[in-house]
């Protein structure tokens, strides 16, 4: 699975569950609101104030470790 900006919370949690982690020690606590399920990655960078770019490169590091090809 490509992660990019467009990519929506769901789809990349249902890809990478463990990404919960990531996402939570950026600020978004709220994993698990009802807002995920359209969310997208750059959606919720803006609502949490977090520079998209470093969680990107964290969320891609993350994906390589976990699924090298």
């Amino acid at each position: 699975m490509d992660i990019t900006l467009k990519t929506a919370l769901r789809d990349l949690l249902a890809a990478y569950p463990r990404a919960a982690r990531i996402l939570r020690e950026f600020g978004m606590q709220c994993v698990g609101c009802s807002s995920l399920s359209a969310e997208t990655l750059e959606q919720a960078c803006a609502v949490h104030h977090i520079n998209a770019d470093e969680l990107l490169y964290q969320l891609w590091e993350y994906a390589a470790e976990v699924d090298p090809d």
